[in-house]
């Protein structure tokens, strides 16, 4: 005859004296007994679901097994998942046991499980050391490749919104346009002009002292003027705007994403593209050129404060002889720059957030992208526009 032991809570072990037959656990959920083998040695019996929502109660008493088990016997198993399994693993390495009685579905689990228990699952060894430039360059131009399908995916979307907005224009949303005006290019003004001014006073300030080696301090404003007008003036004025707005793009339409706001306008019936991102590209093409000029005038005005107050030029003659010694094709050359760099920024701003994915940490991830990226393009941009304009002779 087979003889049952109970192993449970106290109140258990006291009524298994009694009443050998008890099963531990409640009715219903997970349970276990153990009986003697004729073959010597103590089998386990597993029975009832053994799934993460039923296995606590018993899971303590499982830990405390003492004894020499020989098997665990898993044919009374209703369901079983991997904490299930992975109990049943836990005692029979403990035990030394084997586990019988399973399904089909149980050894698959169990043989995943335990191979992951004894460790089989090992990180892949480590790159040779020739390996990690190639391997890096790869997953370089795999990104570069995915990143350039997505921006032209999202510039086709971009056309396909315009085209709509020309044949149906009462569909333009006129106060959002407006109010990213206010914010690309009025909220814009005080730190662009402090930082504009600033950097004529630099410019004049260094120049003075190098040309003063030559005797010729005069033409300070030449540099000034030039520089300014041509490059520094707007390009700043794009670094800005990338750092404010463009940014502000990206972590707009990427919390509006994470919101799910943007797949609401889906199901209402409202375009994205045209309620979010035209509007505010639409506002940094105008804008840019407007700031770009407001950037140069003001970076004038801090070279003629140095040079009436070290150099010696009066500051009105300062504002005159820059209207002498500037060629108007510099001031054209910095206005048709500035909405290609206003383009360039606002679409960099608007392809991120409309990128973000998951969770709030993309946000940021991509706001960063979206101001390193748009930088980056308006940087080489300007390198091409200066090879272009002085093949063209406006050097």
């Amino acid at each position: 005859m087979v003889q049952r032991l109970i192993r449970c809570d106290a109140t258990e072990r006291l009524l298994s004296r009694q009443f050998p037959l008890i099963v531990c656990g409640m009715s219903g959920g997970a349970e276990f007994s153990i009986e003697e083998r004729e073959a010597g040695g103590q089998r386990l019996l597993l029975s009832g679901p053994y799934l993460v929502s039923s296995i606590g109660a018993i899971d303590q008493d499982l830990d405390t097994l003492s004894g020499e088990i020989a098997e665990i016997d898993l044919s009374g198993v209703s369901e079983i998942d991997t904490v299930g399994a992975w109990i049943a693993c836990r005692i029979a390495r403990t035990h030394g046991s084997d586990i019988v009685g399973a399904s089909e579905r149980a050894q698959r689990l169990l043989k995943a499980v335990d191979a992951a228990g004894r460790g089989e699952y090992q990180e892949p060894p480590g790159l040779a050391w020739w390996q990690p430039i190639p391997a890096k360059t790869g997953e370089m131009v795999e990104k570069a490749q995915i990143g350039t399908v997505g921006v032209l995916d999202f510039l086709g979307q971009i056309l396909i919104a315009v085209w709509s907005l020309l044949r149906q224009p009462s569909r333009f949303r006129w106060t959002a346009f407006v109010r990213q005006i206010e914010l690309v290019g009025v909220s814009a003004l005080p730190i662009i002009g402090l930082m504009s001014f600033l950097i004529g006073i630099v410019i004049a300030q260094q120049g003075a002292v190098q040309l003063e080696q030559f005797g010729a301090e005069a033409l300070t404003i030449n540099l000034v003027g030039r520089i300014t007008l041509r490059e520094l003036g707007v390009l700043m004025t794009a670094i800005m705007v990338a750092g404010r707005s463009g940014s502000a793009f990206a972590a707009q339409i990427g919390t509006m994403k994470l919101t799910e706001e943007v797949d609401a306008m889906r199901t209402i019936g409202i375009s994205p593209v045209e309620a979010l991102v035209i509007p505010r590209t639409l506002a940094a093409v105008i804008m840019m050129p407007l700031l770009g000029f407001y950037a140069s005038v003001m970076a004038i005005i801090g070279g003629a404060v140095v040079g009436d107050l070290l150099l010696g030029i009066p500051f009105w003659t300062f504002l005159t002889r820059i209207e002498e010694v500037v060629p108007t094709y510099d001031l054209w050359v910095g206005l048709i720059k500035a909405p290609v760099f206003g383009l360039i920024v606002a679409l960099a701003g608007c392809y991120h957030g409309m990128q973000v994915r998951g969770n709030s940490e993309e946000v940021g991830l991509r706001t960063t992208m979206a101001v390193v990226s748009a930088i980056f393009a308006v940087i080489v941009l300007d390198a091409f526009f200066a090879v272009f304009f002085t093949e063209v002779g406006w050097g």
